[in-house]
């Protein structure tokens, strides 16, 4: 007996608010998955706990991370000295999505979504010069440098295009972009706040120095690190370890450096002064500092900056690598050059030995509640995993 279209439309009508049931009930177990494992990290009390391990080591909490943290923030990706020419394009990968930077003939630099408006095909998937246009390698779809459509072969048969289609509705789909000195942020979210008043309280550390100077004398390529992303990032705001990870690479005691939490810009810093400097350690004043969720820049008085850029693979690796600059506008002699590269290399690699064990530590049963972070060392710690705490909460 064939059914009548009521009881098509009934059966389908149930499929449809099953399918609504399951989604919500999904999209409520991942809530409170991220709720339930957070609660001791939001439990009051005067020594607090860091977050919970899953943190570190769940996948399910590192894609909640692509979808909050790295959707809805300014997010560090790339270096303005490294686009060349017009045509220099580099993918880039934000929150788990494909984006793309490339140089315009104007010399800016422009962001879109790496996906071909006819197929939705990847177009650059490793970084080069494209010329002065951008072809789709599928079906020769063609974009100008700015992202405008224009070329579509034989999309329409033998007239090119179909009636009905208009060209200047299918360019690339552009993401916000800042480009801040020599470093490049984009946000997946068109509608944040501008960079230049979010990264505010980051900025206004920098207010003395004369950018023009300023000159990338070396690069630092570590490759891909067997740590989560926030280790790094944490392992940097915070002075606590530097007297014990860095004995024979830093001369900067423990009970010089204090703690910086403003807003968005959290790390920590240590006031010197000449007769503390010894040769071939780091041993002069310093700035630590962050800007939510993965920009990391160091300042080194009097003459040196170093910027970090942490690209998270999944829940346990990470991809790191650092540019060194001069901010005196003064050459420097290639000896030196290599001595700033050897000082900062051994430094990371202790670094990196760290906070890869923290990663192994986190697999413990005993780690489940994150530990406990000093109130004093580690306050800067505390504001940036708040900051985590809260975007993977909304």
């Amino acid at each position: 007996i064939l059914p009548t279209n009521y009881q098509v439309i009934a059966y389908y009508a149930i499929i449809g608010f099953i399918i609504l049931i399951l989604n919500n009930h999904i999209l409520n177990m991942d809530s409170s998955f991220i709720t339930d494992n957070l609660s001791s990290f939001n439990k009051e009390g005067a020594l607090k706990h860091g977050l919970p391990s899953m943190a570190y080591t769940s996948e399910e909490f590192y894609k909640t991370e692509c979808q909050t943290v790295f959707s809805n923030n300014w997010v560090f990706v790339g270096f303005a000295h490294e686009f060349n020419e017009p045509g220099d394009a580099v993918p880039v990968n934000v929150a788990g999505q494909p984006v793309l930077l490339i140089k315009n003939v104007n010399g800016s630099i422009n962001a879109f979504h790496n996906s071909c408006s006819h197929r939705c095909l990847k177009i650059v998937d490793k970084a080069c010069n494209v010329g002065s246009m951008l072809s789709c390698p599928y079906h020769s779809w063609t974009y100008n440098l700015d992202g405008d459509l224009c070329a579509t072969p034989f999309f329409g048969g033998r007239e090119h295009q179909p009636e009905g289609f208009n060209m200047t509705e299918h360019g690339l789909h552009s993401v916000k972009i800042a480009i801040w000195h020599d470093w490049i942020f984009v946000n997946l979210n068109s509608e944040s706040q501008d960079f230049e008043e979010y990264a505010k309280p980051l900025i206004n550390n920098f207010q003395d120095i004369d950018f023009k100077k300023m000159n990338p004398v070396a690069t630092l390529d570590f490759g891909e690190i067997e740590t989560n992303w926030k280790f790094l990032m944490e392992n940097f705001i915070e002075p606590y370890h530097v007297q014990f990870v860095h004995r024979t690479t830093t001369n900067q005691p423990l009970e010089d450096h204090y703690t910086i939490v403003d807003g968005v810009c959290v790390g920590s810093a240590i006031d010197l002064d000449e007769n503390d400097k010894v040769e071939g350690s780091l041993s002069v004043s310093s700035r630590y500092l962050t800007l939510f969720p993965n920009f990391i820049i160091g300042r080194y008085f009097p003459d040196q900056i170093g910027v970090y850029l942490n690209v998270p693979t999944d829940s346990g690796h990470t991809l790191q690598k650092r540019v060194i600059y001069t901010t005196d506008g003064k050459a420097i002699s290639d000896k030196s050059v290599e001595e700033i590269k050897k000082l900062w290399w051994d430094v990371h690699k202790e670094d990196h030995a760290i906070c890869e064990k923290m990663q192994l530590g986190r697999l413990s049963p005993v780690a489940k509640n994150g530990g406990l972070l000093s109130p004093y060392w580690e306050d800067s710690v505390r504001a940036f995993q708040q900051m985590v705490a809260d975007a993977v909460s909304k």
